[in-house]
């Protein structure tokens, strides 16, 4: 039996309490008053909470959130899914163009699309609601090239027994292929609802109406808050940002077994 190393161990923790020191900074800041984070004294209070949620309307912000990234995340992994079992399964004329022009959508700065992305919804009347926030991010041609490498990997003599049983493509994908592509499909799951959670430049353009603004942009706004003498209300900010973690670290916990598994069972092969 392979001994452990107590230095590698101290090694592990020291670099574990690094990477979470600002974390706790903020969790020890959210619980501080305005005045006594000024004046260096430990004033320990629930109110920067209440706060954010009450005053602030940060619970609405949190439901709009919850229902962009979860949307976004459902879509993308249905269209995903479809599209890297078409291109990893068939092969069909312009199915290597297609697949190409695909993977080329990864090297476009997503920046760019920001024009013609507004202008679009503008046209089409989708500003300022909710699918003005959901259908430009649920095509994603990174989910498509990772869980196309993954399906590659399942045997194909799998297809075949079902297809001689009399199944459908669509029966083979919903019935063989998804199944055995969880690890990855969850672990995609996790990385696009984390990239749409986290979005803060798109919202920022496509809505002007604060009952549909997420929680990055009325994060954004407390920093305009001048309580006192123009001071900006770090614990207040700090509290809002431990609200904005606990869905992800949740999201973190429910996918974390097969987070590794699927990375790894994932890569190009």
């Amino acid at each position: 039996m392979r001994r452990e190393n107590p230095f590698l161990i101290t090694l592990a923790g020291f670099a574990g309490l690094l990477f979470l020191s600002p974390v706790l900074y903020s969790l020890w800041m959210s619980f501080q008053s305005s005045h006594g984070f000024y004046t260096g004294t430990v004033q320990f209070t629930l109110s920067n909470y209440v706060r954010a949620v009450g005053q602030h309307d940060f619970f609405r912000y949190l439901l709009n959130s919850i229902i962009v990234s979860a949307a976004v995340t459902i879509l993308g992994l249905l269209f995903a899914t479809m599209a890297a079992f078409t291109f990893a399964r068939f092969e069909f004329r312009g199915g290597k163009l297609l697949f190409a022009a695909t993977v080329a959508t990864l090297m476009i700065p997503s920046h760019v699309t920001l024009i013609p992305n507004y202008l679009t919804l503008a046209r089409v009347g989708l500003l300022d609601t909710y699918s003005g926030l959901i259908l430009p991010a649920i095509a994603n041609g990174f989910a498509a090239f990772f869980l196309r490498q993954y399906i590659r990997g399942i045997p194909r003599s799998l297809d075949e027994a079902a297809y001689m049983d009399g199944a459908t493509p669509l029966q083979v994908l919903r019935r063989i292929i998804v199944p055995i592509s969880r690890p990855a499909i969850y672990s995609m799951g996790l990385f696009i609802f984390l990239a749409e959670w986290n979005n803060y430049i798109w919202p920022l353009v496509a809505v002007n109406d604060d009952q549909l603004y997420t929680l990055q942009i009325g994060l954004s706004r407390l920093y305009k808050l001048n309580p006192g003498e123009g001071l900006i209300d770090w614990p207040l900010v700090m509290a809002a940002s431990v609200i904005t973690m606990l869905p992800v670290i949740a999201g973190f916990m429910l996918v974390e077994r097969h987070l590794v598994r699927g990375i790894t069972m994932g890569a190009v092969k």
